[in-house]
């Protein structure tokens, strides 16, 4: 018996600010210009959301938690698991599970799960096991994402907008995910993940922890977005193939193929290399702009108002995350 996803829902943040808000904020703290237009050439984003200074990692995910339990009609105590899987968090102790458990009013044990922009997707798979061998019956799985308060906007010229330039990408956002018991055949069909750590140092966050506990110069997301891409390109694509050998499936089988999105042109980009056809994807990035862990519950939802899956069809979620790590599960809706 393995897990189904009984629900998923999202919740984004109302203000939303555009490119052009973007290159002007790092001219204002910087007093250096990006050329104009150039964000929005390289990323393909227009726009991004940014949580008000009050709402915390926490309160997005309460917020995508409740829309989805209203819409389940899952009653808090029925929840036996809390999965708080982001890569932003509230504070580095406790969990920020507890703080969305005592938000939610749940009573029920809770976790965090984090590994970058897949830790919705890994927290999925840490549900889909609990479930498998009986230990729990209803997991919820909820991200909260606030990477906008970790963008550097006074550079020292070209070079440190590069550096900081990822940053400008990044959009704040809630995701929910239930899971519950299913019958063989149905929800997660399975699943396949890769990593290769030695280029964590491609992209970080550092500060908060043991390494740099108090400067203010760590945290800013630093990346090396070129070193990153090649990481990436070095992996390559054979967990996905392997995976969807095993379960003697193609991209073609799919309804839709959630792919996490950092950036239009990256999208379009990895599509190619997998082999993954476009009118399978489900384009959230150049509107939305990357929203972390949050993207392939988004891409779900909007599918979903789109028409384009339903029960009983075939999804893919591909996860990519700084680390670096790639990954897969399929589900049967």
């Amino acid at each position: 018996m393995g897990a189904r996803i009984a629900g998923v829902e999202v919740h984004l943040p109302g203000s939303r600010v555009g490119t052009e808000e973007v290159e002007a904020r790092i001219a204002a703290a910087s007093g250096w210009s990006p050329p104009s237009g150039l964000i929005h050439r390289l990323t393909g984003i227009s726009s991004r959301h940014v949580a008000a200074d009050h709402e915390q990692a926490s309160d997005l995910a309460v917020a995508a938690a409740r829309k989805l339990l209203a819409g389940t009609g899952t009653a808090p105590h029925e929840i036996d698991l809390l999965v708080f899987a982001s890569a932003s968090q509230d504070m580095v102790e406790p969990a920020t599970a507890h703080i969305v458990a005592a938000k939610l009013e749940l009573s029920c044990p809770v976790m965090d799960v984090k590994n970058a922009c897949n830790s919705v997707l890994n927290g999925m798979e840490v549900a889909d096991a609990l479930i498998a061998v009986g230990g729990y019956g209803r997991v919820l799985v909820v991200s909260g994402e606030t990477p906008s308060r970790a963008v550097r906007w006074a550079v020292d010229g070209i070079r440190g907008f590069l550096r900081a330039f990822p940053g400008y990408t990044l959009s704040d956002a809630g995701a929910a995910v239930l899971l519950t018991a299913g019958e063989p055949g149905t929800g997660v069909l399975g699943s396949g993940f890769t990593a290769d750590s030695r280029h964590w140092e491609a992209g970080t966050l550092a500060a908060g922890g043991s390494l740099h506990p108090r400067e203010v110069e760590h945290t800013y997301f630093a990346m090396d977005s070129a070193r990153l891409k090649s990481a990436f390109l070095s992996v390559g694509t054979g967990i996905l193939d392997a995976t969807l050998a095993r379960l003697g499936l193609a991209w073609d089988d799919m309804a839709v193929v959630a792919v996490h999105q950092v950036s239009l042109p990256y999208l379009e980009v990895f599509a190619r290399g997998a082999g993954v056809p476009g009118d399978k994807l489900v384009v959230t990035v150049a509107e939305h702009g990357n929203v972390a862990s949050a993207s392939l519950p988004l891409q779900l939802v909007t599918a979903r108002e789109l028409g384009r899956c339903g029960p009983g069809d075939l999804v893919a979620l591909v996860g990519l995350a700084g680390g670096v790590s790639l990954g897969i599960t399929v589900v049967r809706l």
